[in-house]
């Protein structure tokens, strides 16, 4: 079990939230991502002049994540604005269903009210395309 609570790990996205770079539209991302052995990796929505380039917060922890050597995570934590639903989009959905094959990552957000809101990535994205979809066997 890891020693973070569902309360606290949220507490850190939203932290994360607070340093996110979003200049264009001003909505505010944060996430923490839990990793196995109790380490969280905070991430934060990048923007960028050119849309397409913008980063979401849940995959800037993901990278964060791996670049320091982690591949095994238990829950993602996600803040947004106050006063909005927010989950993850369509891809940081498959994102984080890569690091999740039994979907069983936890995913962790508030409802419009301000209410704990938990689910899993595999909730989120039932029938996810993953490496076992890949004919790896097969050279081109």
């Amino acid at each position: 079990m890891d020693p973070i609570d569902d309360a606290a790990l949220m507490r850190q996205a939203e932290a994360a939230r607070e340093r996110a770079h979003a200049p264009y539209s001003r909505f505010r991302v944060g996430a923490a991502l839990l990793a196995e052995g109790g380490v969280v990796i905070p991430g934060c929505n990048v923007e960028n002049a050119s849309y397409g380039a913008t980063i979401c917060a849940e995959r800037t922890a993901v990278v964060a994540a791996v670049a320091a050597g982690h591949r095994r995570f238990t829950a993602i934590a996600i803040a947004g604005p106050a006063g909005i639903a927010l989950g993850p989009c369509g891809m940081c959905r498959q994102v984080l269903s890569e690091f999740s094959p039994d979907g069983s990552l936890r995913v962790l957000t508030r409802d419009a009210a301000g209410a704990p809101h938990a689910t899993t990535i595999g909730q989120l994205l039932p029938a996810a395309f993953t490496a076992a979809d890949l004919d790896t066997a097969t050279p081109d």
